[in-house]
């Protein structure tokens, strides 16, 4: 059967009207909060109520040098910030706030606005306008949601296992209960891939990681150590998939989908539409293989159909 499809809802049935937006006192939070932003030499220029859910949030002017990025997003890309730079200062306003939330001593974290910032740093702004929200914890959720610009892998797995890594001193809950800010845990563990080597061929394995590699019934201190010892784990196997790489090599065969193919041919369950499998098994098990590999079964029509991710 098609899914069912999600009714549509019903007009003008949900959040505040435009009025009331506007109206109320302030919630304790978003008053104590515009007094933390006067004193760390910000305007606060007005709190509402948003219109979905009736959330107090402020709209300030910060200090520019006391914003930054959060500690656990993707890395700045130079070529996005030149092509904001360009645009901001060809129109000569700041037309999109960017959202923050007030950090214990005193700095605001942004979560979605680093190239924004980064382009009014480079125009030698000294504030910039911005939404702020008197909850800190909002920050990850909107890391998750936020599609300012696409992130391709590295980046999206670097955000994540930098973001569990926040969390964990500060939080007991377990990594299963951060699904919707994690989005897959495979992400975690090629974090920790890509930590150690930034160059590693995570594309090779995402599709693989997707059907093995769950998200742990375990705090996140724990569910971090787990983490590391798949990283590891998968390390070693790529390691073995280099060498048969190698191998193919040293016979003639030339492709940028070499490593996928190995992946692929020493997978014990691709042929098993829709199956997961335990994630030590499999890799262990694909390990075993790797260090058997034999160049001389292969023939240059398999490679030639071989297809999937290309070295990064």
């Amino acid at each position: 059967m098609p899914p069912k499809r999600k009714k549509k809802a019903e007009a003008r049935s949900r959040g505040l009207s435009a009025e009331e937006v506007a109206s109320g006192k302030p919630s304790a939070a978003a008053a104590a909060l515009s007094e933390a932003i006067r004193e760390d030499g910000g305007s606060p220029l007005g709190a509402y109520r948003d219109p979905l859910g009736g959330n107090w949030q402020v709209l300030a002017a910060l200090p520019l040098d006391k914003v930054e990025p959060t500690p656990f997003q993707r890395d700045l890309s130079e070529a996005h910030v030149k092509r904001l730079t360009k645009v901001i200062d060809a129109l000569d306003r700041f037309l999109d706030p960017i959202i923050a939330v007030r950090s214990p001593d005193g700095r605001y974290w942004t979560p979605n606005g680093n190239h924004r910032l980064g382009a009014l740093r480079s125009l030698g702004a000294r504030s910039i306008v911005a939404l702020v929200l008197p909850e800190p914890e909002i920050a990850y959720k909107i890391l998750a949601l936020n599609t300012e610009k696409a992130h391709n892998l590295r980046e999206k797995s670097l955000e994540v296992i930098r973001m569990a890594r926040d969390l964990a001193p500060r939080d007991s809950r377990s990594e299963k209960d951060y699904e919707l800010e994690f989005e897959e845990a495979s992400y975690l563990t090629l974090g920790v891939c890509y930590e150690h080597n930034g160059r590693f061929a995570g594309g090779a394995y995402h599709a693989l990681l997707k059907r093995i590699d769950g998200f742990l019934a375990k705090p996140l201190d724990r569910a971090l150590a787990v983490r590391a010892e798949r990283g590891a784990a998968l390390l070693e196997l790529d390691a073995e998939v280099a060498v048969a790489m190698k191998a193919l090599k040293d016979k003639g065969f030339e492709s940028p989908y070499l490593r996928p193919f190995v992946v692929a041919r020493i997978n014990p369950i691709r042929f098993q539409r829709g199956a997961t499998a335990e994630f030590d098994e499999t890799i262990a098990k694909m390990l075993a293989a790797a260090k058997k590999f034999k160049p001389d079964s292969v023939k240059p029509e398999q490679v030639a159909r071989a297809g999937g991710a290309a070295e990064e």
